[in-house]
């Protein structure tokens, strides 16, 4: 007989564990939608490899962020009920976050992925806080920061989690869907790029809510008393 699901633990407590099951579960219930959201990083991905020089410089450092930050923009709006006419100020909220991932992708050293990752902690919110608290882009920055620093730990553990899924997705997907010749094993690292990262930034917006919670449960507020 099988057992009962344990109930699932509110926002303000939740581990890392449960974010990446609830990102998995809207992943689920919102599956076309949320599956949409992987041509924006496949897109990237595509295109950086396409092109050579400064012209993949320019593209990595204008362009991509932009096109990452709409990711996130879009997948809160999977995630909550909110005003699409703002999403453009999410967007513009959102770049700043993205820039050490994106660059990531053509700049390589030690721990250039755990740089970037803690520093998307910090600013990753900026977009949802745009869209669900309705605030202005550099409100949102500073709301972003309010909210990682509430657990820090948390913010951080929970985007290097899912960065890790992501990765050893794509991996496993690109193993399996891989065949005999170049051509077919680049579609199947696309096609495992586009479906799979949009569990990072589905995550993203859910951990806004864990954020919130913490930030405004009656023991920190204690604590701060």
């Amino acid at each position: 007989m099988a057992q009962p699901r344990p109930e699932a633990l509110p926002p303000e407590t939740r581990p890392v564990g449960q974010l990446v099951a609830e990102t998995l579960r809207l992943y689920g219930r919102r599956f076309w939608r949320s599956l949409a959201l992987g041509a924006g990083p496949t897109a990237f991905t595509l295109i950086t490899a396409a092109l050579d020089g400064r012209l993949a410089i320019a593209f990595v450092i204008l362009a991509g962020p932009v096109l990452l930050s709409a990711v996130v923009a879009l997948a809160t709006s999977l995630a909550a009920e909110v005003d699409r006419s703002r999403l453009w100020v999410a967007v513009l909220a959102g770049i700043p976050a993205l820039i050490p991932l994106a660059t990531s992708r053509l700049v390589v050293f030690p721990f250039i992925y755990l740089i970037a990752l803690a520093w998307y902690a910090f600013f990753a919110l900026a977009g949802p806080v745009a869209l669900i608290e309705r605030r202005g882009v550099l409100a949102s920055l500073r709301r972003s920061v309010q909210l990682a620093r509430a657990d820090y730990v948390h913010a951080l553990g929970s985007v290097a989690t899912l960065a890790i899924l992501v990765v050893i997705c794509v991996f496993m997907l690109f193993v399996l869907l891989a065949n005999v010749g170049e051509q077919a094993l680049r579609l199947a690292a696309l096609l495992a790029v586009f479906v799979v990262s949009p569990l990072f930034f589905l995550g993203t917006a859910l951990l806004y809510f864990d954020q919130v919670a913490r930030l405004e449960s009656p023991r920190r507020k204690r604590k701060e008393s």
